[in-house]
């Protein structure tokens, strides 16, 4: 695993680029590496949902250039598409090739302020948003794969939503049963704009992990309409 850390100019070294605990609000955007042997994700540290992969590093990092309009549609006129700044790689494992980014880095780590949580939690809110939208637009059946697989539209809904509940649990949110999807998103926002998590997943990493599902199953959904 490898950051981006600089030495200044007496010689003490700068803090790596993911260690600035604060969101970045300039035009440069830190994307972190994930390193499978099938696949590379490149993630925006900052706007979460904002990942993409790519057989190798430049293929991934092209593949989120490419999702940049798609992406400002999802979180609004506040996101700019600006240069890219890897700041980071980690080794991916069977999730990675599998075709999701599962492996954490040290930027994951960082403390969070309440202030950026609710950023990044407001974020995951219009992903959430946006696949709501785009799931009750689509038809109830969607375009199959070339070997006749992938799922229609209600049980993609329910794919998700089943996800979500897992994922309550890795940041030690309790959800009774029969809770409805929208109480159990106020109850998993909550729990993220604290900036703790209670659960095995730090918060950095539930926001970005949560919004990255969400997104891609809202992107394929809308693809196969």
């Amino acid at each position: 695993m490898t950051g981006a850390a600089n030495l200044g100019c007496h010689g003490r070294q700068e803090p790596a680029a993911w260690e600035l605990s604060r969101i970045r609000h300039d035009r440069r955007v830190r994307v972190s590496l994930e390193r499978g042997r099938t696949w590379v994700f490149a993630a925006a540290l900052d706007w979460p949902g904002w990942c993409r992969r790519g057989k190798g590093d430049e293929a991934a990092l092209e593949a989120l250039r490419s999702y940049a309009p798609r992406y400002a549609a999802v979180v609004g006129p506040d996101f700019v598409l600006s240069d890219l700044e890897v700041v980071g790689t980690v080794a991916g494992g069977a999730t990675t090739d599998f075709g999701a980014p599962g492996a954490r880095g040290p930027w994951d780590d960082q403390s969070l302020d309440e202030a950026d949580a609710e950023v990044l939690t407001g974020r995951l809110v219009a992903c959430w948003q946006a696949f709501d939208r785009i799931a009750a637009a689509a038809p109830p059946g969607l375009r199959k794969g070339p070997r006749g697989g992938g799922r229609d539209t209600g049980p993609m809904i329910d794919h998700v939503w089943d996800a979500e509940r897992s994922y309550c649990r890795s940041v030690g949110v309790r959800v009774p049963p029969g809770t409805s999807w929208p109480e159990q998103r106020d109850a998993l926002a909550a729990q993220l704009r604290t900036g703790v998590s209670g659960g095995s997943w730090p918060v950095r990493y539930a926001v970005r992990r949560i919004a990255w599902h969400v997104l891609d199953h809202a992107w394929e959904i809308e693809d196969k309409s």
